[in-house]
């Protein structure tokens, strides 16, 4: 059966058309109840949902058995509530499901997730494609009347068609609407309707399911007066009159991670341009800005706190964020007792402007503050990490065990079991992606190659094991563990290019001269076998070993000594050199605490494996650009501003030296004699300097884009190739590059280049959110090990100079600090500058950058949610310097917005 609606409209060109829509409508759509026999399953048809019998939660306006259809906005709002365990037997009309993917993709997300899990029994009903359940909407009827009356018709069909059930108990449905009009229009038409607090409140077996419900109404909820403390924003159809007109600049706002009280929006379009247009000089000009509305909300559920009412049996009380850029939150909660030192997750609901916090719910207890379990998890939330455990859906793509290769595998692929290649790594690394290997072949030449792990090989286009790992991005590793974008059994074992076994590979193979120069360049799939898997110091003592000539070792010696000739050739060309400080954590066998902290050393053999692997990278880079131009993954590294560089020539200018910073080349070649016999690691804090003066680099579609180059190692092309099982990035290119071998096929999203675009930039927020994971993971742990140090005292350098206070370098524990000088009764600090070089005068104590400093380091837990490092300045001694000073790095926090607190003057 089809309805169908003719009518004309008038296109673009001004030309007159007749579109006809049909609306097919069939009678043979399961209820989804296992006991209802009067609707047939088609063989095509999905399993039913409804158990026969709900059970789960006892309701004391519901006693018998019952089915929950909710409306939109309980969907929207309630969706906390919905996915907790207690919550069974829910029936989503496509009504309702349509309505909330197009107001919030994530609630929809999170919605779906929880009808595909059976134990819940949600079932979807088409219930605009069924014969008896399908409206059209009536003239002068809003759409948004059409659906609220299609649901009501949906909910009394279920009624009359669950009461024909023969010898079964009779099952009510019972329909959940927090819209007045709504309920009472159900009530009038014989219809059993509940808010979802009635619902909820009626559970009397689960009282605790209260705390969850969101706050949808303002009424009555304020204890402050009717006092407008903040004025309203612009409603949305004004706003957009007033981007349309240019009165309004529409952008992106980002608050700082380090100071709440400093905030950025990214304009979007040439907005900025129009700013400028005056009489005014450019220079004179200091954008600001005033939030005037929102046009779409980023709120996301929060870790934090409970700070409890100090009103005995008081039921409202504020939660303290651990993101110190959001404001405290009021819930409502009867276990504030329970809750009090635990890590809680909290939802915002709602901001009345005449309350002075946001309103919100409680969601989820995570367990003890300062556990580490605990605190690993608020870590990996409060950044964005995707860390659940692998979905049904995403476990039942991998291939089943026993594996092994198959001659169908072999389709389009080489045997290069007989190669000598072995894999160097760092000590314990179980995902080994790309192995190495070097000989001599027949014409004298040296023939070098790259195997990489050919995920792509068991990661199908379109499949929930692609859909899962696109969604993650990417591996992330912390100090104790780490987070797989795809499931352990690839990760760990049939993608991991370990020794002895037979492994898929995708293989770059350079034939080169003795001068490290290619000569001819081919790509393979192929079939490896790895002779030995090798950490970097296992590799380094083979190549410096006289008495070992194996033919791995001899294999290693090649490929160390091609590597150093392409590093200089990079350097030459204008690569950059640059510094950071990392730790290793040593940790103890039985408790994982961190019994010692250290700075990682650098090989040899790390600085060869790189080199190949950049190569592999440009290579294949080329590769796919010249096929594909227009939808190649590519990644690019931006050419810094001058001004981000002033502050490494004023810290260079202070030691007499001169860094140009022109060219990539000509700020490699100042590094490079940027030396001081007198103080040898100057070189290495200019390397850390120069660091933060890079822009980051970024994956882009070739399609959408002029700017290639990549800045830091001055190629023209680059990609992501060589890491496959931790990055997605390298998995398209996989893909893209197999397609241009002819060694697989493509699909269409592979040659969409807004659709890679789209992708690119999930994997630059997903890279981003991974690396500030990472930092904060080493800044736990690195808090860890001060507790049980008490004070350290340790020598230190100054990086960078403020107004009130230094920021300081601890070479040994790669820390840093900033160190503040502001004190009641003492004289406020003074900021010169001498040739342009600041430093800091504190009493008679002067102060630069690059000065050696000895500081006390100790840890302060006085606020168990913001736990902080402190330091103190040792020497040179300042007179009245006895109390330790605050530390503000990535590894502390702020106080509370209430609370007064230091501030770093920049």
């Amino acid at each position: 059966m089809q309805t169908s609606r003719t009518f004309v409209k008038r296109t673009r060109a001004g030309a007159v058309v007749k579109v006809v829509r049909e609306h097919y409508l069939r009678d043979d759509i399961s209820c989804g109840a296992a006991a209802c026999r009067l609707c047939p399953l088609r063989p095509d048809a999905p399993a039913p949902s409804l158990e026969a019998q709900p059970g789960g939660a006892a309701s004391s306006l519901c006693p018998g058995p019952h089915y929950l259809l909710p409306d939109t906005n309980v969907l929207l709002h309630q969706i906390d509530i919905l996915e907790d365990p207690v919550i069974k037997n829910v029936i989503v009309l496509q009504t309702v499901l349509q309505e909330v993917r197009n107001r919030s993709i994530p609630v929809y997300k999170r919605i779906r997730d929880v009808i595909q899990t059976p134990e819940k029994h949600f079932y979807s009903f088409t219930n605009e494609h069924h014969r008896e359940t399908y409206i059209e909407q009536k003239k002068g009827e809003t759409s948004n009347d059409r659906n609220d009356r299609a649901i009501r018709v949906a909910v009394k069909w279920y009624s009359e068609h669950l009461k024909k059930m023969e010898d079964e108990e009779k099952i009510q449905v019972t329909f959940l609407t927090n819209d007045r009009i709504n309920k009472e229009k159900a009530l009038e038409e014989g219809i059993t309707a509940y808010t979802c607090e009635e619902y909820i409140k009626s559970l009397v077996a689960n009282p605790e399911l209260v705390d969850r419900l969101a706050c949808v109404s303002d009424e009555g909820k304020e204890i402050e007066s009717g006092k407008i403390i903040f004025p309203e924003h612009i409603p949305l159809s004004k706003l957009q009159q007033g981007i349309k007109s240019g009165n309004y600049l529409q952008g992106t706002y980002r608050a700082s991670r380090d100071n709440y009280l400093e905030a950025t929006v990214w304009v979007h379009g040439d907005a900025e341009e129009k700013e400028l247009k005056t009489s005014v000089s450019k220079d004179m000009l200091r954008p600001t800005g005033k939030v005037v509305g929102i046009i779409k909300r980023n709120w996301r559920p929060l870790c934090g706190m409970l700070s409890k009412s100090e009103i005995k049996e008081a039921r409202r009380h504020l939660f303290t964020p651990a993101d110190r850029r959001i404001p405290r939150i009021r819930i409502e909660t009867r276990q504030a007792d329970k809750l009090e030192g635990q890590r809680i997750i909290v939802a915002i609901d709602g901001w009345p402007r005449n309350s002075r916090y946001p309103n919100g719910h409680f969601v989820k207890n995570l367990g003890s503050a300062g556990d580490k379990e605990t605190e690993t998890e608020v870590l990996l939330l409060e950044h964005d990490v995707p860390h659940q455990p692998f979905s049904q859906a995403v476990l039942s793509c991998l291939p089943k065990m026993p594996w092994s290769i198959t001659e169908q595998d072999m389709k389009h692929r080489e045997d290069l079991r007989h190669l000598c290649i072995c894999s160097v790594d760092p000590p314990g690394c179980t995902d080994i992606d790309d192995a190495l290997h070097c000989r001599e072949i027949e014409n004298g030449n040296i023939e070098v190659g790259v195997h990489i792990a050919d995920v792509s090989h068991f990661i199908r286009p379109g499949n929930a094991l692609d859909e899962e790992s696109v969604k993650r991005g990417t591996t992330v590793y912390l100090c104790e563990k780490r987070i797989d974008m795809v499931p352990e059994l690839l990760s760990s074992n049939l993608c991991s290019l370990r020794s002895d076994v037979d492994r898929l590979a995708f293989s770059c193979i350079w034939e080169m001269n003795h001068k490290a120069e290619i000569l001819k360049t081919r790509f393979t799939k192929s079939v490896i076998k790895s002779k030995a898997s090798l950490t970097y110091a296992e590799a380094q003592m083979r190549i410096d070993s006289a008495s070992m000539n194996d033919d791995i070792t001899t294999s290693l010696r090649k490929l160390n000594k091609l590597a150093k000739i392409m590093k200089k050739r990079r350097i030459d060309n204008g690569a950059l050199t640059l510094s950071s400080p990392e730790v290793r954590f040593h940790m103890d066998s039985e408790t994982h605490d961190p019994i010692d902290l250290q700075t990682k050393e650098l090989k040899e053999t790390n600085s060869m494996v790189e080199e190949f692997m950049l190569l592999a990278n440009i290579s294949v880079a080329q590769k796919i650009h010249s096929e594909f131009p227009e939808f190649a993954l590519l990644r690019k590294h931006p050419a810094p501003p001058p001004s981000n560089y002033d502050i490494l020539v004023k810290a260079a200018k202070s030691k007499n030296l001169e860094i140009k910073t022109d060219s990539a080349k000509a700020l490699a070649e100042s590094l490079d004699k940027a030396e001081s016999p007198t103080f040898p690691y100057l070189n290495t804090l200019l390397r850390i300097l120069t660091t933060r003066c890079m822009m980051q680099a970024v994956y882009f579609c070739s399609g959408m884009d002029n700017d290639f180059h990549h800045y830091g190692l001055a190629s023209p092309i680059y990609t992501h190739f060589t890491s496959p099982i931790r990055r997605y990035a390298d998995i398209i290119v996989h893909r893209l590059l197999a397609v241009a071998i002819g060694a697989d096929d493509t699909y269409p999203e592979l040659r969409d280049k807004h659709k890679i675009a789209d992708m690119c930039k999930n994997l630059n927020y997903r890279h981003k959110m991974a690396q500030y994971a990472q930092r904060a993971s080493v800044a736990f742990h690195t808090q860890l090990f001060f507790k049980s140090k008490g004070v350290v005292n340790e020598d230190a350098y100054i990086l960078f100079v403020r107004k009130n206070a230094i920021v300081v370098l601890i070479p040994k524990y790669g820390l840093e600090g900033t160190v503040f000088f502001e004190e009641k009764g003492k004289p406020t600090p003074r900021l010169d500058y001498n040739n342009e070089v600041p430093s800091l005068t504190v009493e008679d104590t002067t102060l630069c950058v690059f000065d050696k400093v000895k500081v006390n380091i100790m840890l302060d837990a006085s606020n168990i949610q913001h736990q902080k490092i402190q330091m103190v300045l040792v020497e040179p001694k300042i007179q009245g310097n006895d109390g330790p000073a605050n530390l503000s790095t990535e590894t502390s926090s702020n106080d509370e917005p209430e609370k007064k607190k230091r501030k770093l003057q920049k």
